[in-house]
């Protein structure tokens, strides 16, 4: 396989599995899934979807720029929800965190998440 590398942020959750937070190859960056901890704490964060939302995104941006990216880097994202009557408020966060061109998406409706999360996202960047 050519140059895999681990990618690693301290201002991202760690890991709570057996999984990486991100995985390089070559100049293609694969995101594991970010649900709404505080990297600090390993805790949830406080309040509503929202919050949740915005934590999610924090948390992605740490491991792009981990892997010499940004948010800007993602192509693919998929955004996993507990609630489907939340996906507005989602496009709201994005607009904060994205500018256009923004990445292909999917928002699937799961049944739980993590930790009681009500949101959890995951990509593919090229840096």
């Amino acid at each position: 396989m050519p140059n895999k590398a681990i990618i690693h942020s301290d201002k991202a959750p760690k890991a709570i599995g057996t999984y990486s937070q991100a995985v390089k190859v070559s100049n293609t960056v694969y995101l594991s899934g970010q649900i709404p901890l505080i990297p600090e704490t390993m805790e949830m964060v406080d309040g509503n979807f929202r919050a949740q939302a915005e934590q999610v995104f924090k948390n992605l941006s740490a491991v792009c720029e981990a892997a010499d990216g940004s948010l800007q880097n993602i192509v693919k994202l998929n955004i996993y929800l507990t609630d489907l009557s939340n996906f507005p408020v989602v496009n709201e966060v994005m607009s904060q965190f994205f500018q256009q061109p923004y990445p292909a998406r999917a928002a699937i409706g799961v049944k739980e998440l993590p930790k009681g999360a009500q949101v959890e996202a995951d990509g593919i960047a090229v840096v």
